[in-house]
C-alpha cells in the first residue's frame, strides 16, 4: 500500500495541487494542432493557386493594372476608364449616365412620336423585301438600303466582341447579354440603357471560360476577320452606289419612319464604339500598343472592327489565381 501511494504524493505534488485530470487534455490540443492550424493557414495564404484548383482570374486593367499585391492602384486605374460611363464612376459616372438616359428619353420621344412617318405601308413593304420574305416583283431596292440595313445585322455581333467581357457589369448587377440580344432587333435603342446601368468592373473570368460558347466564338480571329471583310463589303457597296441612289436614300430618310430610325441608329452605334474599344483595349492591357487604333475607332464600323481583328486574344492576358479576399465575396 505505501508502495503505491507514497511515491506519487512526494515526487509530484504540483499535479495534484492542479487537478491533473484538467491539464492534459489542454496539452494535447493547445499545443500541435494549434501549430499545424496556424502553418496551414500560412500555407493557404503563400499558395493559394493550391488550394483551390480551376479558378484562375484574367488580370484585367479594369480590375488591376499593376501588380497582384496593390489594390488600391488597381482600383483607382479602374476608375480612370469605368468612370466615364455608367453607374459605377462615381457622381462624374453619376452625372454621364444621367445625360445618357436623357439622351435615350429624347431618343424614345422622337422616334415614335416626331419622326417623319409619311410612309408607313412601304416601310412594312421594306422590311419584308430587305428580309426576303417577298421574292422577285420587278422592284430593285435601293442599293444604299440594302448596305444599311445588312451592317446593321452586324453591329450588335460586334458589340458582343466588345461587350463580353470586359464590358460587362460587376457582380450582383444587370446582366449584359439581355441587351445584346435585344440589340439585334433594336440595336442601339437596345444597348443605351445598359450604358446607363453599366456599373464596372467586370466580373472574373474563368480561365474554362475562354475555351466555352460564346467566348471562344467572339474571341475567334475567324468570326472577327469575317466580320471586318463583310463589313467592309457592304460600306463598299454603299460607296460605290450612284448619286441617284443616294438621292433616293435621302428622301427616304425624311419621309421613312423606318429608314430614319435605323440611320440614326447606326449613327448611335458609331458614336459609342470608341469608348468600348478603348475600354476593352484597357481591359487587355494593350494601350501602348494599339493605341494607335483609337483615331480609327471613330471611323464607323470598320475602325471597331478592325481593331477587334488586330487584338491580342484573351488568352494572352497575364492571369493570377484567385485571392483568399475574392473567394471570400
Amino acid at each position: 500500500m505505501l508502495s503505491h501511494t507514497t511515491p506519487i504524493s512526494c515526487n509530484f505534488p504540483s499535479i495534484h495541487s492542479q487537478n491533473p485530470k484538467h491539464k492534459l487534455p489542454n496539452l494535447k490540443t493547445s499545443t500541435l494542432p494549434l501549430s499545424l492550424q496556424i502553418t496551414n493557414a500560412r500555407y493557404k495564404l503563400k499558395f493559394p493557386q493550391l488550394t483551390k484548383r480551376g479558378h484562375l482570374q484574367i488580370r484585367r486593367n479594369s480590375l488591376d493594372t499593376q501588380k497582384p499585391q496593390e489594390p488600391d492602384l488597381e482600383q483607382k486605374d479602374s476608375m480612370k476608364v469605368d468612370g466615364e460611363i455608367g453607374a459605377g464612376g462615381g457622381s462624374g459616372g453619376r452625372t454621364t449616365s444621367f445625360l445618357i438616359f436623357l439622351l435615350w428619353g429624347g431618343l424614345m420621344y422622337y422616334i415614335f412620336i416626331l419622326a417623319p412617318n409619311q410612309t408607313p405601308s412601304t416601310d412594312m413593304y421594306l422590311v419584308k423585301k430587305l428580309c426576303y420574305l417577298i421574292g422577285d416583283d420587278g422592284f430593285q431596292l435601293n442599293h444604299v438600303i440594302v448596305s444599311l440595313w445588312n451592317i446593321m445585322g452586324l453591329w450588335p455581333l460586334l458589340y458582343c466582341m466588345l461587350l463580353i467581357p470586359s464590358g460587362r457589369s460587376s457582380k450582383g448587377s444587370v446582366p449584359v447579354f439581355p441587351f445584346l440580344i435585344l440589340s439585334f432587333f433594336l440595336g442601339a435603342y437596345a444597348l443605351i440603357p445598359y450604358f446607363v446601368l453599366w456599373k464596372p468592373p467586370p466580373p472574373p473570368t474563368e480561365e474554362a471560360e475562354l475555351k466555352k460558347w460564346p467566348l471562344n466564338f467572339l474571341e475567334s480571329k475567324l468570326t472577327a476577320g469575317i466580320t471586318f471583310a463583310v463589313g467592309l463589303g457592304l460600306i463598299t457597296y454603299a460607296g460605290l452606289a450612284s448619286g441617284d441612289d443616294w438621292k433616293e436614300y435621302l428622301q427616304y430618310f425624311g419621309g421613312s419612319r423606318l429608314i430614319h430610325a435605323t440611320s440614326i441608329d447606326f449613327a448611335l452605334l458609331s458614336t459609342f464604339a470608341p469608348f468600348w474599344v478603348y475600354n476593352d483595349m484597357s481591359a487587355r492591357k494593350w494601350e501602348d500598343k494599339g493605341f494607335w487604333l483609337l483615331p480609327f475607332s471613330v471611323i464607323p464600323f470598320l475602325g471597331p472592327s478592325l481593331y477587334v481583328l488586330l487584338r491580342p486574344s484573351l488568352s494572352t492576358v497575364p492571369v493570377a489565381p484567385i485571392s483568399l479576399a475574392s473567394k471570400e465575396e
